[in-house]
């Protein structure tokens, strides 16, 4: 079923607002997974935003977490077998306080309002710093998004594959190769 284009266009909104508002205080976001291949063309389905960041110092964390909750973007505290979200936490010094003491590889956060999904990896599974070399400038309904290259989402895919091997990984992995020898040529 078709997500309702107000829906999406909310999303968006609010993607842009925290994007733009997470730059503003030192963070580069870059966009990888499903949605980087949305951005591409490919015909794949999905509903959250993955962003690779640079790992930061814990007061630049807290700073991080403000932003969402600012946003009504709540941190998950669990996720259930079928990515279903079991609990959050309301309370942003809480949140902050979490991810400093557990040290994740990532972070989700959800505004329930408009179904929005915003995951943070922090320099995983490759580094921002990396990824940002090759990464391009997307614009999307008026919204700029920093999208890692080809190349790089690859890399991603391959080792999405690897771990996990979700049937979605495959297919990601070769529409994005199809793109690549559509470009030898």
């Amino acid at each position: 079923m078709a997500m309702p284009k107000n829906k999406i266009n909310d999303q968006l909104k609010l993607v842009s607002t925290v994007i733009k508002q997470l730059q503003a205080i030192g963070f580069n976001p870059i966009l990888i997974g499903g949605m980087a291949l949305v951005i591409l063309g490919s015909k794949r389905v999905t509903y959250d935003f993955d962003f690779v960041i640079s790992k930061q110092e814990d007061e630049l964390l807290q700073t991080l977490v403000g932003v969402f909750y600012k946003n009504k973007m709540e941190l998950v505290a669990k996720i259930g077998p079928t990515n279903d979200i079991l609990s959050i936490i309301d309370n942003p010094k809480m949140a902050g306080i979490r991810l400093r003491i557990d040290k994740p590889e990532s972070a989700y956060f959800y505004n329930e309002q408009i179904d929005l999904r915003i995951d943070i990896l922090f320099d995983f599974p490759l580094l921002a710093d990396e990824l940002i070399k090759g990464a391009t400038i997307k614009k999307i309904n008026s919204v700029n998004f920093t999208v890692a290259s080809e190349e790089d989402l690859i890399k991603l895919k391959k080792i999405a594959r690897s771990k996990r091997s979700k049937p979605g990984d495959s297919d990601d992995l070769a529409f994005l190769m199809s793109r690549r020898s559509k470009k030898i040529y």
